[in-house]
């Protein structure tokens, strides 16, 4: 299952029916959960741990040195969950800081040439299209989708089950449940009612999750202000889940694309 041109250096550890194509990289102190499949020319670098049922197609580098100058070379970690897919040219860095580490979850789809920098945290079920790039720190909550050639900032949260338009720049942070659309920086555009009907929210959730949109984006409170009033709808949990989002917010968060009437605003 190893191809005789393939380099396992010693020490590396293999699950069951791994399979390594031609000229494929395992280092030393990598590990390859059962049933990963590296396609030629695929790399798994130091301090690398892949989940079981992980694909890294060819041109893909798991694990290398981050591009943070601050590095001083310590050792740190890239952890993956199982069932993950790594297309072509994909890169992943290892945590900046000693001992750190960049996390990615179960069934993260990352489609070729897409990127997630060092000590970036990507939730489960995550999808990420050609060349999409996440600066250091980001975190992206489970279910969300990344479209082609987006960028986004160093230390940015996006919320779970967003989803970010191709060629948009975020560099604010994107709450859950939103749309940030195509080509522009840090917009929202409404709610990701596709995204949620297909992860299984009913209509009276769906409903609840438009009413915590609208007190942040349409009733015209400043941040403070609509966390306060979501905090105060105690019946609703996804209230409470954009009130956390708010409270965490360093960033602050994406402007609407819209004013609180409804009408389109001015990029």
């Amino acid at each position: 299952m190893i191809h005789p041109t393939a380099i396992v250096e010693p020490g590396a550890q293999l699950g069951a029916d791994v399979r390594i194509g031609p000229l494929a990289y395992v280092a030393a102190t990598a590990v390859l959960g059962d049933g990963c499949v590296l396609a030629p020319h695929a790399v798994v670098l130091d301090h690398t741990t892949l989940g079981a049922r992980c694909t890294v197609h060819s041109g893909a580098v798991i694990g290398d040195l981050p591009q943070d100058l601050s590095f001083g070379g310590e050792p740190s970690y890239v952890v993956t969950g199982d069932d993950c897919t790594f297309r072509e040219g994909v890169t992943i860095h290892r945590g900046t800081k000693p001992g750190s580490t960049t996390r990615i979850g179960h069934h993260v789809f990352m489609m070729a040439n897409a990127h997630a920098a060092h000590n970036c945290e990507v939730g489960d079920h995550v999808v990420m299209a050609n060349s999409a790039a996440l600066g250091g720190y980001v975190a992206v909550g489970e279910r969300c989708f990344i479209g082609g050639n987006v960028g986004v900032h160093q230390f940015c949260h996006i919320g779970r089950l967003a989803m970010i338009g191709s060629m948009a720049f975020i560099s604010k942070d994107l709450p859950p449940f939103c749309i940030a659309p195509s080509s522009r920086n840090s917009f929202v555009a409404g709610l990701n009612l596709v995204g949620l009907r297909r992860a299984g929210l009913d209509a009276a959730r769906r409903a609840q999750i438009k009413q915590a949109f609208h007190v942040i984006y349409r009733s015209g409170l400043n941040a403070s202000q609509a966390q306060e009033r979501l905090r105060a709808d105690t019946g609703n949990p996804f209230a409470q889940e954009f009130a956390d989002f708010l409270a965490q917010a360093t960033r602050g968060i994406c402007r609407p694309s819209f004013g609180a009437d409804g009408a389109t605003a001015d990029a």
